[in-house]
């Protein structure tokens, strides 16, 4: 729990000159536990806590995982289940915090008009050769299908 804490004082001494002079346009959270504070004045409390939101996210994300190769939304849930973690983990907040980040950044270069028009040709591009494969396809076999349906 120490080495907790010390990483939140050092993390809010480096955002605090940031924010002091709005580098921010919204301000971050403060890192750290959100548990209420009944459960944070127990000490044997506040582990059994952070013990039972660590077991509830691992099995969120473990589900998110097994959804990556079944049907599912697996991303989705992983990230569900670090934001359970984000509750009361700070490895977890900048996990998140750096993911939203990178999110946002990729968002802004996605709708770069260079980047939206070069998009557009690739995929305009792309689905002529599909369209051309098709039809070399169909002239030289006809629209019979390569499986017997009739079976």
């Amino acid at each position: 729990m120490n080495a907790e804490s010390d990483e939140r004082s050092v993390v809010a001494e480096e955002a605090a000159p940031e924010s002091a002079t709005g580098g921010t346009a919204k301000a971050e959270r403060e890192l750290g536990s959100r548990a209420p504070g009944f459960i944070k004045a127990s000490k044997p409390l506040h582990v059994s806590w952070q013990v039972g939101v660590f077991v509830v996210g691992l099995g969120v994300v473990v589900a998110g995982v097994l959804m990556l190769v079944l049907p599912g939304p697996g991303w989705l849930v992983i990230f569900g289940g670090m934001a359970i973690w984000a509750t009361e983990f700070v490895w977890a907040q900048l996990v998140l915090r750096w993911t939203k980040r990178k999110v946002t950044e990729a968002a802004q270069r996605a709708l770069d008009p260079k980047v939206r028009r070069r998009n557009i040709i690739l995929t305009t591009v792309g689905l002529v050769i599909m369209a051309v494969l098709v039809g070399i396809y169909v002239w030289k076999f006809g629209l019979a299908l390569p499986w017997k349906v009739g079976e």
